[in-house]
């Protein structure tokens, strides 16, 4: 099948008109240094392209496209008495360059093809120099400065989820990955009844994309969030959900594991489920109606998990989204740091890395609309007088924690300070401010904690979070902003 499929590109390529700059046909030149400065080029012209991958392919001829064969064997090429040419290129190529190489029987005729992604983040190097394709040749970066500008510019806005996960696949191949249906029922839309119309709303979505070769990909954005099985994909197995219960408040005893191998649209109901089933709940009988009463906003669990899933940085390998569940606290840990302040958080412009995962989850109604989310976290939490929600920056991972209740005088004061002031800003984005009155609301506390409260914010005045919305107004009286108003 391989064989065929790559039959099938080197036929596509060989009928463009002539080389690109995301296309190097050769013959029998097997120089090193050569193929490493053209993989660095070739990856960079991918990226000015637009392009997924590029590709550098032995046994073309470079005038008329013909296919004749080459002599050698990728395998069999050695730099220096014994180091293996893919090896060698592994080193001397910068870690975002990442390619494949294979043999293809051509009727009788060998053909080599390297395949070369793009590369993320910055541009790929070969020996620390950066190299770029003009026409068919192939140049040092540093000497094309208005070239290296566009491409910088570009590599800003080339993401993970564009790339592909899985390849050269027929519709049925792609559709048996990907639970295709799960799409159109949270997009609320009719399935339509033959593969072409449903490919043409993964094509438009960037969930499938259409090779070079006629075949399809699906790209990492499907697979993340529309995979059957995660294990499928060898760039997205780590980034499954992961639900692990603890004794206690330490994670010296585990009670269950649960990892959930389905992409995040798929799963994200299920999820919840387990998380709500590993935490504390009562009933309330409500006239003739029995509710259910949960330790944790229902609301709020599912914004930071969406939050984490949807913030997360991509790239880092080996590493996915853990929810973590203990006596008195949710821990919800995801890799890849915050791309705003984490004191700033209620009231910042949004950031998202993962732009397409986030618009297309928000389609699907499976988080807030962006920038709404923590501030509905805050308010949620509030609601059910619950401690301050806490988001730590770790230096490769961001980690939120929700509190269940706990005694006024049993919550640390840090704790208390950092309501104080989640509930200011709340105030202020609602066009309004803090009080005596609605603090003690905020913890669920009656009118005889008014002199304690007022202690409380006088520390909350001096460490500099809060601040008075006039200070001519008397004590009685008195409203305050977040320090930052």
């Amino acid at each position: 099948m391989q064989n065929n499929n790559d039959k099938d590109l080197i036929n596509a390529l060989c009928a463009l008109p002539n080389e690109t700059t995301w296309l190097e046909f050769k013959v029998n030149n097997f120089k090193p240094d050569m193929i490493g400065e053209d993989i660095s080029a070739l990856a960079n012209s991918a990226v000015l392209a637009e392009r997924s991958c590029s590709y550098m392919i032995w046994g073309i001829d470079d005038s008329s496209h013909s296919v004749i064969g080459t002599t050698e064997d990728l395998q069999s090429v050695k730099v220096g008495e014994k180091e293996e040419l893919s090896n060698w290129l592994t080193h001397m190529l910068s870690s975002n360059t990442e390619f494949s190489s294979r043999s293809v029987d051509y009727d009788g005729r060998t053909v080599l093809i390297i395949e070369i992604q793009k590369p993320l983040g910055q541009p790929s190097t070969f020996k620390k120099e950066e190299y770029i394709r003009v026409g068919s040749y192939t140049r040092k970066l540093r000497d094309l400065p208005a070239m290296k500008a566009q491409l910088w510019d570009r590599l800003r806005n080339t993401n993970f989820e564009m790339q592909y996960a899985k390849q050269n696949l027929t519709l049925n191949e792609a559709f048996g990955l990907i639970d295709y249906s799960t799409y159109f029922k949270l997009r609320r839309l009719p399935l339509p009844s033959d593969n072409e119309g449903i490919a043409h709303y993964l094509l438009e979505e960037h969930i499938l994309s259409l090779q070079d070769n006629g075949k399809y990909a699906i790209t990492n954005l499907g697979g993340i969030t529309l995979a059957r099985e995660l294990s499928y994909f060898p760039r997205l197995e780590r980034k499954s959900i992961r639900i692990i219960q603890y004794e206690g408040s330490g994670r010296v005893r585990m009670l269950k594991e649960v990892t959930l191998d389905k992409g995040y649209a798929v799963c994200m109901e299920e999820a919840l489920t387990y998380i709500y089933a590993m935490t504390p709940t009562s009933e309330d009988i409500k006239g003739a109606y029995r509710e259910t009463e949960y330790a944790y906003p229902p609301t709020a669990i599912r914004e930071v998990l969406a939050n984490a899933l949807i913030h997360q940085d991509l790239t880092v390998t080996g590493a996915g989204t853990t929810i973590e569940i203990f006596d008195s606290r949710i821990e919800i840990t995801n890799p890849g740091t915050p791309l705003v302040d984490i004191n700033r958080i209620i009231d910042n412009p949004p950031k998202s890395r993962n732009e397409k995962l986030s618009r297309l989850m928000r389609r699907f109604s499976l988080c807030e609309e962006l920038g709404t989310g923590w501030d509905k976290i805050v308010t949620e939490t509030e609601a059910m007088q619950l401690p301050a929600p806490k988001m730590i920056r770790y230096e490769d991972s961001t980690r939120v924690i929700l509190y269940s209740r706990m005694p006024f005088n049993m919550i640390p004061r840090e704790e208390k300070l950092r309501a104080v002031y989640q509930h200011a800003s709340i105030k202020y984005l609602q066009n309004d401010a803090m009080t005596n009155k609605s603090l003690r609301e905020r913890f669920g506390l009656s009118d005889t904690y008014s002199a304690s409260i007022s202690r409380l914010i006088k520390e909350a005045v001096k460490e500099q979070i809060i601040k008075p919305l006039d200070d001519s107004t008397s004590n009685r009286y008195i409203r305050y902003i977040p320090a930052w108003a």
